[in-house]
């Protein structure tokens, strides 16, 4: 299947036309090879001679290899010329054979445990010359940080070269961004009280893995995982969690959440939005009105050359200014690339600026006990002079006001809203 559907957007300053054509495809030789310059003269900039990568991210962003955590460890070297070495178990050869893309040569060892002599920190330490200043992930576990030899500089390095993406991950993303978008439709237009959340997230799940097994048959599995979730207003207020959903259903008004966050084939994408079914109950107007105020703030102030500390600040103070200081649970937003979740960050204390290519959620949030949460999130993508979302979608009251029982099948929206103020005036419900 080919993807033929192109975002077309215009950024918000200037009018200018984003082409970004979504794309599966596995990454280029030559993408590839850009990404390993940008961490080289990183090394150089921070007077490094090596750079080891445990992470499964990180080694993920630098081969196309996805592994997972295990006792026998994965460690990539690379050094100022030549190849990335590779440092992996044995059984693992042909898997990172058939996934791995670019020049990159496989040091092998045989298993974990091993006798002395074939255990892999040999096969590591033998990698390295001697008085040398080596790189390490601020995350490096201590074991494998014991077996390097030279002087050790813990930083942040690759995670930095991350934060700004290429046109081909911007494609990646607008793929995964573009799934998300139709699975949150799909979502809300099929919720209705009393539906069970953990089917909801099962019917999605299995569309969602269909589709990207159509477009991609060798779709990468341990590159893949993605969460579809709604939060009825009775855990709303409790972002994250997900657990004992098994009894959960959607609930008539509201705030409920819609949420799609992960992973798919290797890039990532979120899009959220918060919804009411039937009525927005009262004491819910004024937390939404709030929070959209939050969100169109931080839209302004998410561009070029902006600080994301004082980005996240203004958007504190507004939620304080309107009296929910002590309804504050996070920051307004986190970036998106080969995970879901990821620096740079939107948040107070985090001094960055802002730059073109980087991606950040917009998801200023508030979130109150016995009325629940609001937040809506999009994936956005900061060009040279603002931004544009990647998840486009509504946002407003009236949008994420659904229609439920007979109202649910009125095709017209000029009738739809009328009858849903007189079904909440028979109700002696407040509807917007």
């Amino acid at each position: 299947m080919v993807i033929v559907l192109i975002i077309q957007t215009y950024n918000q300053c200037m009018g200018t036309r984003l082409n970004i054509a979504p794309s599966y495809l596995p990454p280029s030789t030559d993408e590839m090879a850009s990404r390993l310059a940008n961490v080289r003269a990183a090394m150089v900039d921070n007077y490094l001679d090596y750079f080891v990568c445990v992470d499964p991210d990180n080694i993920f962003w630098l081969t196309n290899f996805a592994n997972f955590v295990h006792e026998r460890p994965f460690v990539l070297v690379i050094s100022h010329v030549g190849i990335i070495q590779f440092v992996v178990p044995k059984l693992e050869l042909p898997h990172v054979r058939t996934r791995a893309v670019g020049d990159i040569e496989l040091i092998d060892y045989c298993e974990f445990p091993a006798p002395v002599g074939e255990e892999w920190s040999d096969s590591l330490s033998s990698l390295f010359k001697s008085n040398k200043r080596v790189g390490v992930e601020e995350t490096c576990p201590h074991f494998i940080h014991n077996a390097i030899p030279g002087k050790i500089i813990a930083s942040d390095a690759v995670d930095r070269c991350r934060y700004v993406k290429s046109d081909y991950e911007l494609s990646r993303i607008v793929y995964a961004s573009n799934i998300a978008i139709d699975k949150i439709d799909r979502i809300l237009k099929e919720a209705k009280p009393g539906q069970s959340v953990i089917q909801i997230n099962s019917n999605a799940n299995k569309l969602t893995l269909l589709q990207l097994l159509i477009d991609q048959p060798e779709l990468n599995a341990l590159a893949t995982h993605v969460g579809f979730v709604i939060q009825p207003p009775s855990i709303s207020d409790d972002p994250h969690n997900f657990t004992n959903i098994m009894g959960l259903n959607l609930e008539e008004g509201g705030p409920n959440i819609a949420l799609v966050n992960g992973v798919m084939n290797g890039y990532g994408t979120e899009i959220e939005r918060t919804f009411f079914l039937g009525h927005v109950p009262e004491k819910a107007k004024h937390p939404y009105a709030t929070m959209m105020e939050a969100r169109h703030l931080a839209y302004e102030l998410c561009k070029p050359g902006n600080s994301m500390h004082e980005l996240d600040l203004a958007v504190n103070s507004h939620f304080k200014k309107a009296g929910y200081g002590e309804n504050l649970l996070h920051r307004t937003g986190h970036s998106i690339g080969v995970t879901g979740h990821e620096g740079p960050f939107l948040a107070e204390g985090f001094h960055e600026e802002i730059q073109p290519g980087m991606l950040f959620t917009i998801e200023p949030g508030i979130y109150l006990s016995g009325v629940g949460g609001f937040r809506h999130s999009d994936t956005v993508l900061v060009t040279k002079s603002g931004n544009q979302a990647l998840t486009p979608y509504p946002d407003s009251l009236e949008d994420m006001t659904l229609p439920i029982g007979m109202l649910a099948s009125i095709k017209f929206e000029r009738l739809r809203m009328p009858l849903m103020r007189l079904y909440a005036k028979l109700k002696d419900l407040p509807i917007s």
